[in-house]
């Protein structure tokens, strides 16, 4: 079976044996933290070895199947249970713009003290934040993400609730875990920040023991159990999992996991807070955030688009498609930045700020995010609702202003995201939506997407073909537009839950495979116990497909070659070719953009009151 290494730019292992020297911490110690880590987190023991290596391979992936590619090699098992990976590099230089003693203290105030002002646009930190709310959240309605975060799902109060002791605890599946420097829980998937705390502790003490000599820690090897260490600024994310991920879309998935809370709080406002208070309890900010913290993770266990980086989009005639991007182009407003069409969490149309698009572009992951955020709550389905974001791969240090409101009530399914870069545009974007509204009603549009569906397989036309996802690249730069893939619906045999989560592992090796650092291919034939598989990448495309087990490579070559004349057929119709865009002001990416700004200097996030 052939190995991946998913690791990037890591430097040479370095090995850790006895005797210590001064430059070469004891292995004892090290073995130490393990199995204390071993003891929070496995239901056996770490085994303690009497030499700690630390070793840049990667335990084989191990499906039950047969596997052929165009490149095959054999690659010695690994004789350890557990393997440490550590990368010598040197700290990295955040490069955050200073920020003057005066603002530095009265922020630093701020979040201690749970409050900030902003000037007329005075926001709550969070549910447990004690500030007024002024013009935040639903109009005449108490704030939508407060009842988010007190209106929990059973379970989600089983899974906060959760005893860390007990077997079911151990046993899931994967496990999320986020802390400071300083050891301070933040986050934790399963179970309460409070009880876990020992065990963030012993994790923070083994990255704390790593970077003692000069190294990061990246990854330990258990049998069964893989754990990835992502450190971002003051921020540790720590995943712990028993699927058969790559160490790669592990980290991927932390970084996601980094991102939604940078989009609540700003890097650089998390780096300034800090900066002054090293042990700082961020879990006052983020109080109520849990619930779209476990939204999140939950997507990224079932949606592929996370795993592809890419968006879905919903498929639809392409003159409905221009029509609804024809009435967001005529509903706009100065500093108006993008405007959002989404159903049923797939999206319908974009258009975008010409000014803004040639500065930066839109990426995949940030509309991951949005969705995530508009989907873990039904509280967004009350009313209007305005609220700061951030963008964190467009800018992790500024807020945008999203307005959100669903255009089909009761149903809520069709859903209007307009993202401004005025703080006081509320009433001003609020008129785009009723235009927008409007011409949608005379054009029957509701009625029009609520007919849509997405499409089945039998629909292309290829015996024995199951499921596929499908992501072009062939889309000239310069239209700045979303990376996007398709895929149809899973159906039999993939009906349950766990047979599209199996169906989605296999994917994901995959995809490991294809995208390996060390040996990446292009084309992987993979016979698996109940199917077989076709990954392909070239310059123009990235295919998954999924045929019955009893398809050969070349009958699955011949089926693709008419999947990809069915994909061409109907690109129109399943992806968004070439989005508009629209100008509104001069330079409306000013404030969204610029080095230093009011609203970069300002902890107070708005976003935060939804909570």
């Amino acid at each position: 079976m052939e190995r991946d290494n998913h690791q990037e730019g890591e430097a040479e292992g370095v090995k850790i044996c006895d005797p210590p020297s001064e430059s070469n911490p004891p292995a004892d110690t090290l073995a130490t933290s393990l199995s204390l880590l071993g003891n929070h987190m496995f239901p056996d023991p770490v085994e303690r070895n009497d030499s700690a290596t630390v070793n840049k391979e990667e335990p084989a992936d191990s499906l039950p199947s047969v596997d052929t590619a165009e490149e095959q090699s054999q690659d010695a098992d690994l004789d350890s249970n557990q393997v440490t990976k550590l990368e010598a590099e040197e700290t990295e230089n955040l490069g955050h713009s200073d920020v003057s003693s005066q603002s530095q203290s009265s922020e630093d105030a701020a979040a201690d003290n749970g409050q900030g002002d902003s000037g007329e646009f005075v926001v709550t930190m969070l549910a447990k934040a004690k500030l007024e709310e002024q013009g935040i959240g639903v109009k005449g309605r108490s704030s939508p993400l407060l009842e988010a975060g007190t209106q929990e799902s059973p379970a989600f109060i089983s899974h906060r609730d959760e005893d860390v002791t007990a077997d079911s605890w151990r046993q899931h599946r994967k496990h999320v875990f986020v802390l400071s420097e300083a050891g301070k829980p933040i986050y934790s998937r399963y179970g309460s920040e409070e009880a876990l705390s020992s065990t963030m502790g012993v994790m923070m003490a083994l990255v704390s023991f790593v970077q003692s000599g000069d190294n990061i820690i990246r990854s330990v090897y258990s049998e069964g159990h893989t754990v990835v260490f992502l450190q971002k600024g003051p921020l540790v994310l720590v995943c712990v999992s028993s699927s058969r991920q790559s160490e790669r879309q592990l980290r991927g998935e932390l970084l996601y996991v980094y991102y939604q809370i940078i989009s609540m709080l700003t890097q650089a406002s998390i780096s300034r807070i800090f900066e002054h208070k090293k042990n700082y309890d961020l879990r006052r900010l983020l109080a109520g955030s849990e619930k779209i913290l476990d939204g999140l993770l939950n997507l990224v266990d079932s949606d592929p688009s996370f795993l592809l980086a890419a968006v879905h989009c919903l498929p639809i005639a392409s003159s409905l498609r221009d029509s609804l991007s024809q009435i967001l182009q005529k509903a706009i407003t100065p500093n108006l930045v993008f405007s959002i069409l989404i159903a049923n969490n797939q999206l319908l149309t974009i258009i975008q700020e010409k000014t803004v698009i040639e500065d930066a572009r839109l990426e995949p992951a940030d509309v991951h995010l949005l969705l995530n955020l508009i989907g873990a709550s039904s509280a967004f389905q009350a009313g209007e609702i305005w609220t700061p974001i951030c963008l964190p791969l467009f800018n992790p240090d500024c807020y945008f202003y999203a307005y959100i409101s669903y255009l089909d009530p009761p149903e809520c399914t069709v859903c209007l995201l307009l993202l401004s870069t005025d703080k006081e545009a509320f009433y001003a974007v609020a008129e785009c939506k009723r235009k927008i509204e409007e011409a949608m009603v005379a054009q029957n549009s509701l009625s029009l997407i609520a007919k849509v569906q997405s499409y089945s397989v039998s629909q292309v036309g290829v015996s024995d073909l199951r499921h596929f996802m499908y992501k072009p690249f062939d889309v000239p730069d310069n239209y700045r537009q979303l990376t996007q893939f398709t895929s149809p619906e899973m159906e039999a045999p993939y009906s349950s839950e766990e047979e599209k989560m199996r169906l989605l592992d296999l994917y994901r090796y995959m995809h490991s495979r294809i995208h390996s650092t060390s040996r990446p291919l292009k084309l992987i034939y993979h016979v698996a116990e109940r199917e077989t598989l076709l990954a392909w990448v070239t310059s123009k495309f990235e295919l998954y497909t999924c045929f019955s087990p009893l398809v050969t490579k070349a009958c699955a070559i011949t089926a693709i070659t008419k999947l990809l004349r069915w994909i061409k057929k109907e690109e129109d119709r399943l992806f968004i070719r070439y989005p508009p865009k629209y100008s509104t002001t001069p330079n409306p990416s000013k404030s969204s953009r610029g080095g230093k700004s009011d609203q970069q200097d300002s902890t107070d996030n708005g976003f935060l009151s939804l909570l």
